[in-house]
C-alpha cells in the first residue's frame, strides 16, 4: 500500500474527475461504470449529499467498523466509543466513515456465536475491501468479534487497528464482590446443588452484569484483548480499560490518531501480525491463564496469513511459561482490578525474557520499544513475579492418545489437580439432547470416579463447536458436594469456565473421530503429565464398531448451515472455512 502524504489546510480537489491518486482516499475502489471518471464523479455527488466538502475528502479515510447493536450489550458503549475515534481521526488529518458489520454476542447467537464469527470475518473483509478506506479501525469485544474482525482484516491486508469495547464493572451481591462470568457458573453450580435458593439465585442475576462491557474475568473477550495487545494490534495499554471508563474513551481517541497515521505510513496488518506477533500472543495466552478458545481463534487468524500453529511446540511453549496473572478462573481477581495494577504493560514488563521483543506494533515501534516507554512499573498484587506464579506452567496443556489423534487441549491451572491423572468409566451422552435428557435424572449410572463423556458437539456435529464442553455436573452428584468431575468432549468451553475438562478432541466425533465409538463403560485414563488422553479400547474393537455403525457425517440443503458444514475445519485449523486461509502457507509457529 502507498504512503498517504499529509493533507494541507484547505486542499480540495481541483478535478473530481481525474483522481491524482486513485489507490488512495475517497478515490480508491471506485465502482465499476466502465468509466473511472463517472464512477468517482457520481461517488463524490452522492458524498457531497451528506454534507461534505472537498476539504474534507481530500483527507485520508479511515473506516470505522460499528459493531454496535440492541442483542449485544457488550458493545454497548459503541456510540461513545465511535464518537471519540472520530475526535481522533480528526485532530489527526483523517475523514471517519463508520459503518456497519455483523455483531455477535455470545448469549445471543443461536445454535452457538462460533457458527458466526467466520460469517462475521467474511463481512468484514468484504465491506474492507469493498469500500474506500486507507486504514480501518475495529471496534470489538465480545469473544468472537475481536478474532472475526482479526481474520477479516488480515484477510484485506491494509492498515488495521483494534478497538477493545473494554469489560463490565463487578457488582455485590450480598456484601460479596461479583462479575460474570466465572461466578454465574459459581452460583448457577450451587443453586443446581440446592446450596441456594430461587430468590438468591434471581438476587444474583441481577447483580453479575454492573455495566455494559465484556466479562470481567478471564474469559474469551478479555483473553482476546490482551492477545491483541500482545501482538501489537491496539495501542498500549488497549486491553485493560473497563468499557465505561474515561480511560476507555481515551484509548479510542488515541486508536484514531493512531490509524491515520498508520494510513500515511502504509503500516498494513501484514507487517503487524507475523510470526513474531503471533508467538508472543500464544506466550500470552499461557501466562494469563487464558480461555481455550484462544486457541481456536489465534490458529484461525494464523491460517488467514499462512501460519498454521504448531499444538505440539505450544505445548513445549507451555512447560517454560508460568500463568503469571492472578484473575478468575484461575486466579481470584477482575479485569478492573488488572487495569489499576498496570494492564498490559505490567504482565509484558514480566514477560519480557520470554518474548519476541522485534515485533512491530501498530504505532510502528517495537513491542521491546513500547515495554520501555511504559515504564518501571510499581507495587501491586495482580500480576505475580516469575518467581512467585499462580500456576508454574501455562494454564493450557496440549494432549494426545488414541482418543485424539489430532490433539485435544485442558486448562489446567482451572482443573483439579486430585484429577488431572485419572483413570475412569466412561459415562457417555450421543449429543447434546441426549446429556440435557438424563444428566439430572436420579437414576443416572455415575459416580464421582466416572468420566463424563459428550459426543457430536465439535464443528460440524453441532454445528458450531458449541461451549457445551462445560458439561455440568450430574445433580445427584451436586447435591451430594461433588464440585468437580473429569469430564471429554470435541466441544469447547467458555473461558470463564472451570473443571477439569478435555476439549477440542480431534477429529471430531460428527466425522467419524475415535470420539464417535466410545461407549459407556469403557475404560479412559487421562494423564496430564504425559499429556495423555488414551481410550483403553483395542484398535480391532474400535474398528468393528465404527463398521457396525458407520458415521454419517452432517449436512444441509441449503444456506449458511450448507456453506459451513462443507468447508468449515477442524479445531487444529481454527474451524475456520476452508477456503479463507492463506492459499500459500508459509511455516508453522511457534517455531521451536
Amino acid at each position: 500500500m502507498k504512503k498517504i502524504p499529509e493533507s494541507k489546510a484547505g486542499a480540495s480537489v481541483a478535478n473530481p474527475t481525474q483522481p491524482a491518486e486513485p489507490t488512495s482516499g475517497i478515490r480508491a475502489g471506485l465502482t465499476n461504470y466502465g468509466d473511472a471518471g463517472f464512477s468517482l464523479f457520481l461517488r463524490k455527488a452522492f458524498i457531497k449529499g451528506a454534507g461534505y466538502t472537498d476539504q474534507a475528502l481530500d483527507r485520508p479515510v479511515i473506516g470505522i467498523a460499528n459493531t454496535g447493536s440492541a442483542y449485544n450489550p457488550c458493545h454497548g458503549n459503541a456510540p461513545q466509543l465511535i464518537e471519540a475515534l472520530k475526535r481522533g481521526i480528526l485532530m489527526a488529518g483523517g475523514l471517519p466513515m463508520d459503518f456497519p458489520t455483523i455483531s455477535v454476542h455470545e448469549s445471543f447467537s443461536q445454535p452457538t456465536s462460533m457458527y458466526l464469527r467466520n460469517l462475521m470475518s467474511i463481512d468484514t473483509e468484504e465491506m474492507i475491501r469493498a469500500q474506500p478506506m486507507d486504514a480501518v479501525v475495529l471496534i470489538g469485544g465480545c469473544d468472537k468479534t475481536v478474532p472475526a474482525q482479526l481474520m477479516g482484516a488480515a484477510s484485506a491486508g491494509i492498515p488495521a487497528i483494534q478497538l477493545i469495547t473494554g469489560s463490565m464493572l463487578t457488582g455485590s451481591h450480598r456484601g460479596e464482590r461479583v462479575g460474570a462470568c466465572t461466578d454465574c457458573r459459581r452460583y448457577w453450580g450451587r443453586f443446581r446443588a440446592d446450596e441456594i435458593d430461587e430468590q438468591e439465585i434471581a438476587d444474583v442475576n441481577n447483580q453479575l452484569v454492573a455495566s455494559v462491557g465484556t466479562c470481567s474475568v478471564m474469559g474469551t473477550a478479555s483473553t482476546m484483548a490482551c492477545i491483541a495487545e500482545a501482538m501489537g494490534m491496539t495501542v498500549p495499554g488497549g486491553a485493560s480499560p473497563p468499557a465505561v471508563t474515561a480511560d476507555r474513551m481515551r484509548i479510542a481517541e488515541e486508536t484514531g490518531m493512531q490509524a491515520v497515521q498508520m494510513a500515511r505510513d502504509g503500516l498494513t496488518i501484514d507487517k503487524v501480525l507475523t510470526k513474531a506477533s503471533f508467538e508472543n500472543g500464544l506466550r500470552v495466552l499461557l501466562a494469563i491463564g487464558g480461555s481455550t478458545n484462544g486457541i481456536v481463534h489465534l490458529t484461525a487468524v494464523a491460517g488467514r496469513l499462512g501460519f498454521d500453529i504448531d499444538l505440539d511446540a505450544l505445548d513445549r511453549m507451555g512447560r517454560e511459561t508460568p500463568v503469571l496473572l492472578d484473575l478468575k478462573p484461575s486466579g481470584q481477581h477482575y479485569m478492573e482490578d488488572f487495569h489499576h495494577a498496570g494492564g498490559m504493560a505490567t504482565l509484558l514488563r514480566e514477560l519480557k525474557p520470554l518474548l519476541r521483543l522485534e515485533a512491530l506494533t501498530v504505532t510502528g515501534r517495537t513491542l521491546g520499544e513500547e515495554i520501555e516507554r511504559s515504564g518501571p512499573g510499581f507495587a501491586q498484587d495482580v500480576v505475580r513475579t516469575a518467581a512467585n506464579p499462580i500456576y508454574p506452567q501455562g494454564g493450557i496443556a496440549v494432549l494426545r492418545g488414541n482418543l485424539a489423534p489430532g490433539g485435544a487441549i485442558i486448562k489446567q491451572s482451572a482443573a483439579d489437580a486430585r484429577l488431572m491423572e485419572h483413570e475412569g468409566r466412561a459415562v457417555v451422552f450421543e449429543n447434546a439432547a441426549d446429556m440435557a435428557n438424563r444428566i439430572d435424572t436420579d437414576d443416572l449410572d455415575v459416580t464421582a470416579d466416572d468420566i463424563l463423556v459428550l459426543k457430536n458437539i465439535g464443528p460440524k456435529g453441532a454445528p458450531g463447536m458449541p461451549e457445551a464442553g462445560y458439561i455440568p455436573i450430574p445433580k445427584k452428584l451436586a447435591r451430594a458436594g461433588v464440585k468437580d468431575i473429569v469430564r471429554i468432549s470435541d466441544g469447547r468451553m467458555s473461558g470463564t469456565a472451570f473443571g477439569t475438562i478435555v476439549l477440542h478432541v480431534t477429529p471430531e466425533s460428527a466425522i467419524g473421530g475415535p470420539l464417535a465409538h466410545v461407549q459407556t463403560g469403557d475404560r479412559i485414563r487421562l494423564s496430564v503429565r504425559a499429556r495423555e488422553i488414551a481410550l483403553l479400547v483395542s484398535d480391532e474393537e474400535l474398528e468393528r464398531r465404527a463398521a457396525s455403525n458407520p458415521v454419517v457425517v452432517p449436512s444441509a440443503e441449503r444456506g449458511y448451515r450448507k456453506l459451513f458444514l462443507e468447508t468449515v475445519t477442524q479445531a487444529d485449523k481454527g474451524v475456520d472455512f476452508d477456503f479463507l486461509r492463506s492459499v500459500e502457507m508459509r511455516g508453522k509457529v511457534p517455531e521451536k
